[in-house]
């Protein structure tokens, strides 16, 4: 999918997937806004406990919640095919 979207492209896909999961009150995911959109994931079999751990994995700044930047980390260190391309999507970046 990175390969095929390119690195702007998994950047864009990436934040539509945040501003979807996010309380658009804080901006940030939180618990209460992962539990509420958990469905729409497939993830509704997940107790209370499966997703803190979601959040607390991608949890940088210790909030207790993930914001975009943490939730675009996150995504790429869980996936690894995201992986193999974020040293190409840091590059990009750093251009």
């Amino acid at each position: 999918m990175a390969a095929k979207l390119g690195p702007d492209g998994l950047i864009r896909e990436l934040c539509k997937g945040f501003e979807l999961l996010m309380d658009s009150k804080r901006g940030l995911i939180t618990l209460e806004s992962l539990k509420r959109n958990a469905p729409r994931l497939g993830l509704e079999r997940l107790g209370d406990d499966e997703l803190i751990e979601m959040v607390r994995e991608g949890d940088l700044d210790g909030d207790n919640a993930l914001n975009q930047d943490e939730f675009c980390i996150l995504m790429i260190r869980m996936s690894p095919q995201l992986m193999e391309s974020s040293q190409r999507l840091f590059d990009f970046l750093q251009m």
